[in-house]
């Protein structure tokens, strides 16, 4: 089995549980050491821990809460203090969802929803990249929703849509130090945040949207990170790529 992965040292936001848990698998698979964050899942974070130290993987724990205002720079203290010689790969995870439309949209709603999906995003990657060498990977995790319109996510799908431009500037100024930035964009996925798909009617309206057939799963996103974060995206930058099972093509 190859490790393409292996000597890089990767830290995942949002690692406890859906889909960041999912690409902290990978990335351990792919013999990537790895920094996993979580916010309030402290027993999830840790039995995750747990099972990647069984298979031989070097795993490191990281808690910061990123709805406060300087959530990003407590992760990046907290990273700080333990002292890696570098970061080769981060992938922003980490991210809430506020289901409401526009005038339904309370303001301390959309002021975590802007700490976590945008502030704390902003500034882990101010302090991560200069801990990066040149072949380093940022990775975003942002939403099919900012390509098409779905009624009742508005300030969800706005600062998702922060993500993918911060996400293209990155590109352009950390380019010339051979760092790539991408955003991997998910549809819907079977997570706890997207508890609808299991209600009635949830799979037929999935059904009638999505070209490939089924429910999405975190490992669907996985994949598409394990690829950018490889040898094989070495020469992918600036890029959204979709992966939601071709969602309202």
């Amino acid at each position: 089995m190859t490790h393409p992965l292996q000597g890089k040292i990767a830290l995942v936001t949002g690692a406890s549980r859906g889909i960041g848990a999912a690409i902290a698998r990978r990335l351990a698979a792919d013999g990537a050491e790895l920094v996993l964050h979580y916010g309030a899942g402290r027993n999830e974070a840790q039995a995750l821990a747990a099972a990647l130290r069984d298979t031989g993987t070097t795993v490191h724990l990281l808690q910061a809460d990123l709805a406060a205002a300087d959530g990003g720079q407590q992760l990046v203290a907290g990273l700080a203090a333990l002292k890696l010689p570098r970061i080769d790969i981060l992938v922003n995870n980490a991210g809430i969802a506020v289901f409401a439309g526009l005038a339904d949209t309370r303001a301390d709603d959309f002021e975590r929803l802007v700490n976590v999906n945008m502030r704390s995003l902003f500034f882990i990657a101010q302090g991560v990249v200069p801990l990066m060498p040149a072949g380093g990977r940022v990775i975003n995790i942002g939403t099919a929703a900012t390509r098409i319109a779905f009624p009742g996510i508005t300030a969800y799908s706005g600062s998702k849509g922060f993500v993918d431009a911060l996400t293209l500037q990155l590109a352009a100024e950390l380019g010339p130090k051979g760092i790539t930035a991408n955003v991997v964009a998910p549809g819907a996925i079977e997570t706890r945040m997207s508890g609808w798909i299991n209600e009635p009617g949830g799979k037929e309206t999935l059904a009638q949207v999505q070209a490939l057939p089924g429910v999405g799963q975190p490992e669907h996103v996985a994949g598409v990170v394990s690829f950018l974060a490889g040898p094989d995206g070495a020469w992918t930058t600036g890029q959204v790529i979709d992966a939601s099972g071709g969602t309202k093509l």
